[in-house]
Parts: structure tokens; C-alpha cells; sequence
């Protein structure tokens, strides 16, 4: 059930008999996930990362996930990709089984891995290669509309080495997005940049997402950065990763991360998330 925060309970209301006139939207499913279960073993660990997860993500939603260190919210992520296979569950894409990468599902980690010999344009046009019936101009053109559009106009012919840590991340969201992939799945990209560029990113991804209306999934740690990126969060608990909780975020956008409401759901994340993990030390 996902969880309403802070909200006082709605007194009853009677609803009447039929509703013949109204009819409900429903939101295809982009990303099915039913019975996930994955261990890893080696010499020196057993390890049980996922056990049983199931869960379903809209078209055009925006889920953080989040948990404790080891939840397994990266290996969830990596079996979405399909980079990782899981020991029993099956994961589908737009009712397709994923069992491989492809390009419908992009993937953005922490770290830019950007080519060093290449400029910011070059990095971008290089996953535009692989995207059939593109001309090189086509691709030049795509790669300068997502350069502008994640801030990095005027700067398509800086190399990786000339740019700052938020800028290189711009990159590789630019490089992410320009493939035009149906979900973007995001890896702590903001976890080692400094607090004044996040919170620009932050901004910047909101517009981004309003703009595409892509299905996001993002894994944090940050329940804030959560609370302020998230349509849903999904909470983990600790290993074995399992869901615990999930939560509706239904403030408007754009949000501040230091807003005075986005703190109050924050806050109240964080209170679950410290109670799921007390409880797996007992």
C-alpha cells in the first residue's frame, strides 16, 4: 500500500451508486517487476540482495528508490537494465522480458565515464551511432538540442578535462537522454557533487523530466533529494533487499529542496526508513 504522509484522515463520505459519465485514465505500465530474487556468491561472502520483489512503474513516472548501503537498490536498478540476470523473478519492459540491455532502458551511474578524447558534442553523437536511419547531421543536431537543453550550450567543443564535475554530469545526462530511451535509470548521478550543483541539477532534472515525460527510475540514499525528484518512493529494507514502505509525493512542481513541505515528507521518510532499519538489527 503506498503511504499518504502527514495527511489527517478524510472523513467518510458517501459515494453515490454509479459514475456512468466518467470514465477512469489508466496509465500504461512501463516497468514490471514480480518476484525479484538475486544472491551473489564468491569465495569470501554469501550474499542474499533481493528476496521477492515485486513492483510496477507508470509511463512517464518518476521513482526513487531508496534504503539503506546493501539494500540492494543498485542491483534492482542493474536487473531493470538488464545487466544483471536474477536467480528467480522476471522483470518486463512495456510486456517485453528483459534479459539483456537495450535501448529503450538507459542507464546513468555516479560516475560520467565519459571518453576523455572526445568533446562534450562528440561524447553525446557516440551513443547516437548505434540509433538506426541517422545521418551525421541528424546526429549533430540531436546531440546540440540536449547539450542546450541540460545547460551546456556554448559549451559543446570543451573537452572533459575543461569541465567541472556538475558540467561532466550534464554530459552524461545529455548522452542518456539523447537516444531518446522510454526509461532513464539513474544510479546516484548527484552523490559526489558539491551541495550548491545538486540542487541545480535538481532543478534542472525536474524541467528535463517535465519536458520528456520520461519514466525515471533514480536510486538515492538522500531523502530529501528523493522527496524533491519523486512522483513515488519506493523504501527498501535491509538486506535481503525487500520493499518495506512506499510513498506518494503529491506536492507540486518545481520543488525547492528546502521548502518548508518538502521537509515535512522528507522527515517523515526518514522516520520510516530509521525504523526499518532498527528493526533489522533486532
Amino acid at each position: 500500500m503506498t503511504a499518504a504522509l502527514l495527511m489527517p484522515a478524510a472523513p467518510a463520505i458517501s459515494k453515490p451508486a454509479a459514475l456512468p459519465d466518467v470514465q477512469m485514465r489508466v496509465t500504461p505500465t512501463r516497468i514490471r517487476v514480480e518476484g525479484l530474487s538475486k544472491r551473489f556468491v564468491t569465495r569470501r561472502a554469501d550474499v542474499q540482495a533481493l528476496d521477492n520483489v515485486s513492483l510496477e512503474i507508470e509511463q512517464g513516472e518518476f521513482v526513487c528508490l531508496i534504503g539503506p548501503s546493501g539494500c540492494g537498490k543498485s542491483t534492482l536498478l542493474d536487473i531493470i537494465a538488464g545487466l544483471t540476470k536474477p536467480d528467480s523473478g522476471t522483470v518486463e519492459s512495456d510486456g517485453k522480458a528483459v534479459t539483456a540491455p537495450a535501448p529503450d532502458r538507459m542507464v546513468m551511474f555516479q560516475e560520467p565515464a565519459l571518453f576523455p578524447w572526445l568533446d562534450a558534442l562528440g561524447n553525446v553523437m557516440f551513443g547516437l551511432k548505434l540509433k538506426p536511419g541517422l545521418t551525421k547531421n541528424d546526429r549533430l543536431d540531436i546531440a546540440h538540442r540536449y547539450l542546450k537543453m541540460v545547460g551546456l550550450g556554448g559549451f559543446e567543443h570543451s573537452y572533459i578535462h575543461e569541465l567541472s564535475g556538475g558540467m561532466k554530469q550534464r554530459v552524461a545526462l545529455a548522452r542518456s537522454l539523447a537516444p531518446d530511451p522510454k526509461v532513464l535509470l539513474m544510479d546516484e548521478p548527484f552523490a559526489a557533487l558539491d551541495a550548491i550543483t545538486r540542487e541545480q541539477l535538481y532543478d534542472d532534472l525536474q524541467m528535463i523530466w517535465a519536458q520528456t515525460r520520461k519514466t525515471i527510475v533514480f536510486v538515492t540514499h538522500n531523502v530529501r533529494e528523493a522527496t524533491c525528484l519523486a512522483d513515488r518512493v519506493v523504501l527498501m529494507s535491509p538486506r535481503p533487499g525487500r520493499i518495506a514502505q512506499e510513498f506518494d509525493i503529491p506536492l507540486p512542481r518545481p520543488r525547492d529542496i528546502n521548502g518548508a513541505e518538502l521537509s515535512r515528507y522528507a522527515g517523515e521518510m526518514a522516520r520510516s526508513l530509521k525504523t526499518v532499519t532498527d528493526r533489522s538489527r533486532q
